[in-house]
């Protein structure tokens, strides 16, 4: 169904990963490292599954590495569960968490949940003056120049651009746009906005506002 590459440094892990997701049709490419992840070509995968802590270059300077270079859901495998992880694996552009130990049904839900999502077909371009946002695509454009936005921070965009004007809390963010963890703390929505703004900053529009006390709106 699709090409998934896990990367850990635990060969158990490794193991329990692709017998578990083979039970669903996937084709896993399981590796050790990201030094031998960075031999493969990543283009081809549809997901990344990535352990945090592993010797020589660790899962978020891996990530951070290759996410402008890739376009598929990243979820990170580790047993760390501080907040303030979980925000450094949000920022680097991953789009979700699974917490070791974790169960084979948890998984397989979040992968297959993930996988559903890139596979949604959509045929709608939203156009908001100097902005344009290909849903087909899933890339928004200022200009005609695509703004590199890892896919939770496209996912929030699109979904205020769906309804411009409206106001949305950080939970009803989280819910909607479902990227990452449900158990993540919707504190983290926040993390993405501003990564999100900085860019469209950088681009010269300034899109998102922020709703004191409330949420954030789309103001194009």
């Amino acid at each position: 169904m699709a090409n998934i590459l896990a990367i850990d440094d635990e060969p158990a892990i490794l193991a329990m990963l692709v017998a578990i997701l083979k039970k669903d049709g996937h084709d896993i490419t399981a590796v050790e490292s990201a030094e031998e992840a960075l031999a493969c070509d990543l283009s081809r995968f549809d997901l990344m599954l990535c352990d945090v802590m592993m010797p020589g270059i660790d899962g978020f300077a891996f990530v951070a590495d290759v996410r402008d270079r890739i376009d598929c859901p990243v979820v990170f495998l580790t047993a760390k569960t501080e907040e303030n992880d979980v925000v450094t694996g949000l920022s680097v552009g991953g789009d979700d968490y699974v917490r070791k130990p974790f169960g084979a049904a948890e998984l397989r839900a979040k992968v297959a949940a993930h996988l559903r999502r890139e596979r949604r077909q959509r045929h709608a371009t939203l156009v908001f003056d100097e902005i344009r946002i290909d849903l087909a695509a899933k890339q928004l454009f200022v200009r005609d120049m695509p703004v590199g936005l890892t896919k939770s921070e496209y996912g929030i965009c699109e979904h205020l651009a769906k309804h411009p004007g409206q106001v949305f809390s950080k939970a009803q963010i989280l819910e909607a746009v479902a990227g990452w963890a449900a158990q993540s703390d919707v504190s983290t929505v926040a993390v993405h906005v501003g990564n999100a703004r900085a860019k469209l900053r950088d681009a010269g529009v300034e899109p998102i506002q922020t709703v004191w006390g409330v949420g954030y709106k789309w103001a194009a």
